[in-house]
């Protein structure tokens, strides 16, 4: 019996394998693997990348037409990430907007700058993209392949007994120039392309297209291939100088093309970020070596095999990184040296390694702060090749709020009642937003029908935005008005914001202060608790819009008051139905008649009284008598011409599926709703009910409030998340503040 630890680690030699599978294989079972999964096969480093991120991500749909798509970044940058990232949705659609780009190949062209302030999350950002990019090139779906050569030592005419003889005394001697011979004791001669070159590139240009089109049995694949500039590279790329040279060197001795390819092989590309290969970050400490890189081993051999020296091995550290990721972490110090150096190689696609020209294609990015954007904006033909994406501050309280869930633990909520953690969140973001907003003054053309909860630079409102969520509070006009033209021009100002204001160290600050004040207190942390943290600290306070957190209070309370009206309101939807039955019935009839409504059975008298409570409850209290007319003239009007005309004798509705119907029913319940609270604001016996909830005291209050508390307390915390204790609490504090007067 094997021991279990021998088993295990070959089992786990066996689950390597066969995930990292590096054994060359013949470039003829290439083909046909590029023939079978087209698709995956032909991919340049921008296609790669852009099949990592979509590989990654996942899309959400918005609740309605006019709300930003939502995408679920958490596997890209926080699932098995040292060091989590937390997109905004902001950021998210900027990234995706580039990477969509990559895929069109129309950006190869360019250095990727992404610019924040410090404390904004870049490295965390560009660190953990380039982990998932390594992880990705791991997998069956990330799988690349570059050239690998396997020369054949006898086909080529091997070497004398002599020199085999001066092999193994050089190497007995320890002679280096010559060691190199005694390799040749084994039948090939085998090394990668330093350069990764993709191996179709080894199909002569001009043979290229008739070559894929009779190869390639998928004719959608073929006429995305030959046709989109994605593309493009496929048959304008050619070998790296090495791999050109060696294959003209070996058709000379071998006069066959076929010869030449069953000493090609190709080989799984390789990305490892430790060791430069696929992916190199350089840091602004890090020296700057230009020298070219050489193998004397390689080269003798090839001299020796080819009897020629028409092959030179000799490449740059940017070869290593040819169809890989080149990575500047922050523009200062050497790294303005890198950068400076890339010019011409971002431009022109070549570099000079001695005498020769080598081809760079890499996808080139880099980290800036907003002070280091000078070493390079003066230079104007540099600018047109710098494509510049902003990573500011977060912008989007959601996520704010998702970074303290991170670094404090997840049950986070069970110390705040709730909506009270998101407006910490509210209040760290607004000292990162600029005052003023035309794109929402053009918006909303009467901010001041929203006074009661909205800041005066309508913050509040461009935050909701910014989370790709339209409130529910906007009235009808203006949700109307917010079309796609606004919403681009509200969320092109977020491209200035975010550069200021509380930094994403500094937030964590300040959250850890306000927890080690309130968190050991018997009660949870209250939006004045909050409000006061801020408010009484200058250094704070001074960084935050003037009203803001006033303004924010205000906005808690008109969302607590619609839960506490949504939780303590019950209505009887049988009575409210009859009731707009009736309504509908009777308004065909004069005042003084009495009818029996066909709808529902009853028999009533009609009168003015009749009309006008039933009124009352649609148009609200306050209303005169001539607009009550003129809504029930337009109703009768509606019921008439569409409601029985319409949808009952033509398309067979029941009166209750009818769309006046239907409206009628909604601005019933949510009026009968509105005015739910008013009844309890001055009563002490249902304040103290409240307190004594859960108490043995409770069962002495008479039944109609104990019927309402219960309902009160047990449908805030199913619906609003609340605990008992913190329904208590928030009951309290509403009757307290006499929040249905307030609003």
């Amino acid at each position: 019996m094997r021991e279990p630890k021998i088993t295990a680690l070959a089992n786990l030699g066996v689950q390597m394998r066969s995930k990292d599978m590096r054994i060359p294989m013949p470039f003829e079972d290439f083909l046909k693997l590029a023939a079978q999964e087209p698709d995956r096969i032909f991919r340049d480093i921008f296609q790669l990348f852009y099949d990592m991120v979509y590989y990654y991500i996942s899309e959400g749909n918005p609740e309605n037409p006019q709300e930003m798509t939502r995408y679920n970044f958490n596997n890209l940058f926080v699932k098995e990430c040292d060091n989590p990232f937390f997109t905004d949705l902001l950021f998210a659609n900027r990234f995706l907007k580039l990477t969509n780009g990559f895929k069109k190949g129309v950006q190869n062209n360019h250095i990727f700058l992404f610019e924040g302030p410090p404390g904004s999350g870049k490295s965390t950002f560009l660190n953990n993209l380039l982990q998932k990019f390594e992880n990705y090139t791991q997998l069956p779906e990330g799988t690349t392949y570059q050239t690998y050569w396997r020369l054949d030592v006898k086909k080529l005419g091997g070497i004398s007994r002599v020199e085999r003889v001066l092999a193994e005394v050089a190497e007995q001697n320890g002679n280096t120039e010559l060691n190199s011979y005694s390799l040749f004791n084994q039948d090939y001669l085998q090394f990668a392309c330093p350069s990764h070159d993709h191996p179709i590139l080894h199909i002569p240009k001009s043979y290229r297209i008739q070559f894929l089109d009779e190869l390639i049995p998928d004719d959608s694949f073929k006429l995305k291939l030959f046709s989109e500039r994605e593309y493009e590279w496929v048959f304008r790329e050619t070998p790296c100088t090495i791999c050109s040279s060696l294959y003209a060197s070996l058709l000379n001795i071998l006069g066959d093309p076929m010869a030449v390819f069953e000493m090609l092989y190709v080989r799984k590309a390789l990305f490892h970020r430790q060791y430069g290969e696929g992916i190199s970050v350089f840091n602004p400490g890090d020296p700057l070596v230009e020298r070219p890189i050489k193998s004397n081993v390689i080269q003798n051999m090839l001299n020796e095999l080819l009897k020629t020296d028409e092959v030179n091995y000799v490449y740059s550290g940017l070869a290593k990184t040819n169809n890989g990721i080149f990575a500047l972490m922050d523009i200062k110090d050497h790294n303005v040296k890198r950068l400076m150096h890339l010019h011409g190689i971002i431009s022109d696609g070549v570099h000079k390694v001695e005498l020769i020209e080598e081809r760079i294609k890499s996808l080139f990015v880099g980290l800036v702060n907003p002070a280091d954007k000078s070493h390079y904006e003066n230079v104007p033909s540099f600018r047109d090749r710098i494509i510049t994406v902003s990573v500011p501050y977060i912008l989007d309280y959601n996520t704010e709020v998702s970074i303290y869930r991170n670094k404090f633990g997840k049950n986070l909520e069970a110390y705040f009642l709730p909506g009270v953690l998101e407006n910490v969140g509210k209040i760290i973001v607004s000292s990162r937003l600029n005052k003023e907003s035309p794109a929402i003054h053009k918006w909303i053309a009467e901010p001041e029908r929203y006074h009661k909860y909205l800041d005066k630079h309508s913050l509040l409102l461009k935050m909701e935005v910014y989370t790709g969520k339209i409130p529910a509070w906007l009235s009808e006009e203006d949700l109307k008005r917010f079309d796609k033209k606004i919403r681009k021009a509200v969320l092109a100002e977020s491209e200035q914001e975010g550069n200021k204001g509380f930094s994403g160290r500094q937030s964590l600050n300040i959250f850890n202060e306000l927890l080690a004040k309130y968190v050991k207190t018997e009660k949870l942390i209250t939006m004045d608790m909050v409000g006061q943290f801020f408010m009484k600290q200058e250094a704070l306070k001074d960084q935050l819009p003037e009203g803001f957190i006033e303004s924010l209070v205000d906005m808690y309370d008109f969302n607590v008051l619609q839960e506490m009206k949504e939780s303590i309101y019950s209505y009887n939807q049988s009575h409210i139905s009859k009731d707009i039955q009736n309504y509908l019935y009777a308004i065909n009839f004069e005042e003084g008649d009495k009818v029996t409504c066909h709808y529902t059975g009853d028999t009533f008298v009609i009168d003015e009284d009749y009309f006008y409570n039933f009124e009352a409850l649609i148009l609200g209290p306050g209303v005169d008598y001539d607009e009550h007319d003129e809504f029930r003239e337009s109703t009768h009007g509606e019921y008439v011409s569409t409601t029985l005309a319409q949808e009952i004798h033509l398309e067979g509705k029941t009166i209750t599926d009818t769309q006046l119907y239907l409206s009628l029913f909604d601005k019933y319940k949510r009026n009968l709703k509105e005015n739910t609270l008013v009844p309890y604001l001055h009563n002490d016996n249902f304040r103290r009910a409240v307190l004594d909830f859960g108490t043995n005291s409770f069962n002495a209050y008479d039944k109609r409030i104990k019927q309402d508390v219960s309902s009160l307390i047990n449908n805030l915390q199913k619906k609003f998340r609340y605990t008992e204790e913190g329904a208590k609490q928030v009951c309290i504090y509403a009757l307290d503040k006499k929040l249905p007067e307030k609003y």
